[in-house]
């Protein structure tokens, strides 16, 4: 008897000495500046999100949280690079929704998103909405819009951060509603695509209100619909697009937080306590509303699951639309 108790008690030893580590690394977490990695260009959405709680995490855990951008392909080669960092909790990643649909047009990723990163939350949820520029095309609603690409096919052009995003997605899934040809011109990101937009290089956008809405109300752009079954508040005179006249087109840009696989799960788990502070605090709310978003903070394993449900939604949507790079 005493022999079996001695030996239960040694493997508890062994595995309390094996978690130890684990645990110390977590209780003196962080000990250096922390990097996100964000993998689209300065000036886009990801950013408008990233950096607001960048701040707000900097005055949390007491070490700067630095946001580093590496745009291209889509968010794919910001990605890849943070698949490749070590697991320290020294770098996160902050993608969105396009990195669920990256996987069904891109065929050699050297990443599996579900298995490469530790998801953390999702940080903000935001509508899209049909911009234009009003210099560009001289329409004031989306019937109008719609009468206008009808008759000029193919000489409209869309902008998005890149093909395979949730902005391209959102032009070929409202392409294939009504029925129109609209020329699909990717960019490194939201930003350079929309500096094009408000230069008058293109046409219009298929984008989320997180780039949009301060160019909406400055009244640089127009916009002719929402991708949400209600309307936004913060834009109470712009329909829906069921209400415009395109029932179906549903869609919403998300942004989210992930860890590098094999980061120590106390650090995981204290990254994803902290960040729904950050996110519950009102200064970042009031941002958050601005942007006519949805405040994140969800469990891990429901952004897990929201993760796993959006890669076979666009799966479906790139079969039918028939969507090539």
């Amino acid at each position: 008897m005493n022999t079996r108790i001695s030996r239960r008690a040694m493997v508890a030893g062994g595995l309390t000495a094996l978690a130890a580590p684990s645990v110390v690394r977590a209780q003196t977490w962080p000990s250096q500046p922390i990097t996100f990695l964000n993998p689209f260009p300065a000036g886009g959405g990801t950013d408008v999100f990233a950096r607001p709680l960048a701040a707000m995490l900097s005055e949390q855990l007491g070490q700067q949280v630095l946001v580093d951008n590496k745009g291209g392909a889509g968010g794919t080669v910001g990605a890849s690079q943070a698949a490749k960092a070590k697991p320290d909790g020294n770098l996160f990643f902050v993608g969105a929704i396009h990195h669920t649909i990256a996987p069904n047009i891109y065929k050699n990723l050297d990443y599996d998103l579900e298995k490469a990163f530790e998801p953390i939350t999702m940080l903000a949820l935001v509508p899209q909405v049909v911009s234009i520029n009003p210099q560009r095309l001289p329409v004031n609603t989306l019937a109008e819009f719609l009468d206008h690409v009808r008759k000029n096919p193919d000489k409209v052009n869309y902008a998005s951060p890149g093909a395979g995003t949730a902005h391209h997605y959102a032009g070929e899934l409202f392409k294939l509603l009504t029925k129109t040809s609209i020329v699909h011109v990717p960019f490194r990101g939201a930003g350079p695509a929309m500096n094009d937009l408000l230069a008058g290089q293109v046409d219009m956008m298929f984008d989320g209100m997180g780039t949009s809405a301060s160019q909406i109300k400055a009244g640089k752009l127009k916009g002719l619909a929402v991708a949400t079954k209600a309307r936004v508040s913060e834009f109470p005179d712009i329909p829906t697009a069921a209400e415009a006249g395109v029932p179906g087109w549903e869609v919403a840009t998300w942004y989210g937080l992930w860890a590098v696989k094999g980061t120590p799960e106390p650090i995981v788990n204290r990254m994803h306590a902290e960040t729904v502070k950050a996110l519950n605090d009102p200064k970042l709310k009031k941002i958050w509303q601005e942007q006519s978003a949805q405040t994140g903070g969800e469990s891990r394993a429901d952004f897990a699951k929201r993760i796993r449900g959006e890669i076979e939604k666009w799966e479906k949507v790139t079969k039918e639309a028939d969507i090539k790079v």
